[in-house]
């Protein structure tokens, strides 16, 4: 039997089960709950012989299906909240940011104004399931928030939540690696950053001691070590909460800790599809066009692959660019020892706040200073037309290319 993937939400199958007069169990809908009902969001508001009432659409009901209902029906105080605080956004829209409230004649609510909320509570809906998505396909224990409270975006309509490199065809991400440490307490003698020719890259707190430009070699699954090894950090993923969250300068979706992070901490991988140079070529035509690009040319050794995080990603794919960056990129080996193929670590260049935004310099190369204009490193790819920095760093060099 072929399966596919189906990429309608819970209650949109819900109400096509439901106007159809149909039962399935698998979703939710059996003889009994088929006649359920459950606020999904408010839509409307009217007064009639001095009765508040809400346009109510119902989960997993079409709108069709919408009916007015009497403020003391409604056991839903958040939604209510949200409906209040969505029409008196946009009547503070008009009124120079001061929220203004409907006075007490008012008897409905103009089209535009309900079009409004109807759109913020849609959106509302499609970034917690988005949350939701992120949450479930994340491989660390740290949560990921989202938040929008900018405009009317809603996630992204192509981009694929994954946790580690997906090579195109052809291209094989793990090679070489047969043996590990037989450490009994790392880092000993032989230990695997000694036995690649390179000292331990973290002290006894877990924090970076080595300079940018060096290589991390962390222990692997064949070491003897167990999983509080302290060479084992960017394998188990980000520590820290983070929030993807929409910006208010024109720059899109943007990323913020939620934590307090110190010096030399890691905070999170760069992953995505790994593609050869020329294919990155190719598609950095495209990407020009757009004015972004999410290509990373991995040449810590050779200048043979790129790894391209449009599509596929985590929550780097939304990390801005700074030209006075907070983080700062280093070259990781794991499970693979080809050097033309390291991971790509994010760590702290400085103690980051709760609620700061990350951020990184595009043009980073690790064994020169964060803001060097002739970084050619670890960078994205050229691209022809000159994108304008809005980065707003004091030192900033006006273009991201």
């Amino acid at each position: 039997a072929w399966y596919v993937p189906c990429l309608a939400s819970h209650e949109t199958l819900q109400e096509l089960c439901r106007k159809e007069n149909l039962t399935c169990k698998s979703i939710g809908i059996t003889n009994r709950s088929l006649k359920s009902y459950e606020v999904e969001y408010l839509c409307d508001y009217k007064v009639e012989e001095g009765k508040a009432y809400y346009l109510v659409k119902w989960k997993g009901w079409p709108e069709s299906s919408n009916t007015w209902e009497p403020r003391k029906h409604l056991n839903c105080p958040l939604l209510i909240q949200n409906f209040l605080r969505d029409k008196n956004e946009y009547l503070s829209r008009g009124k120079g940011g001061k929220a203004m409230k409907l006075r007490n004649h008012v008897k409905t609510l103009k089209p535009a104004i309900a079009d409004y909320v109807v759109k913020k509570a849609k959106q509302r809906i499609a970034l917690q399931r988005w949350k939701e998505e992120l949450n479930r396909k994340k491989n660390h224990k740290a949560m990921i928030l989202v938040e929008n409270t900018v405009d009317l975006e809603g996630p992204p309509l192509d981009f694929y939540y994954i946790n580690e490199y997906k090579p195109a065809p052809g291209i094989n991400v793990l090679n070489g690696i047969t043996t590990g440490c037989e450490c009994a307490d790392c880092p000993a003698e032989k230990c695997c950053p000694k036995e690649a020719g390179f000292i331990l890259a973290y002290n006894k707190r877990k924090k970076l001691k080595i300079q940018p430009g060096l290589p991390i070699y962390e222990c692997n699954s064949y070491c003897r070590c167990g999983p509080d090894c302290p060479n084992r950090i960017v394998q188990k993923g980000t520590p820290y909460s983070l929030c993807i969250f929409r910006t208010n300068n024109g720059r899109g979706w943007g990323v913020k800790t939620l934590q307090k992070i110190k010096t030399n901490s890691f905070v999170m991988e760069y992953v995505g599809e790994v593609i050869t140079s020329e294919e990155a070529e190719r598609r950095g035509q495209f990407y020009d066009n757009q004015g972004n690009t999410y290509l990373f040319d991995l040449d810590y050794d050779s200048d043979e692959f790129t790894v391209d995080a449009a599509r596929y990603g985590n929550v780097s794919h939304f990390v801005n660019h700074s030209c006075d960056p907070n983080l700062q990129v280093f070259n990781v080996f794991i499970d693979n020892l080809d050097l033309r193929l390291p991971r790509i670590a994010l760590f702290s260049t400085r103690t980051i706040k709760a609620g700061e935004e990350l951020t990184f310099d595009y043009h980073m190369k690790g064994s020169v200073d964060l803001t060097s204009d002739s970084a050619e490193g670890l960078s994205p790819s050229k691209k022809s037309i000159r994108t304008v920095c809005k980065c707003g760093a004091m030192c900033c060099r006006g273009y991201l290319n």
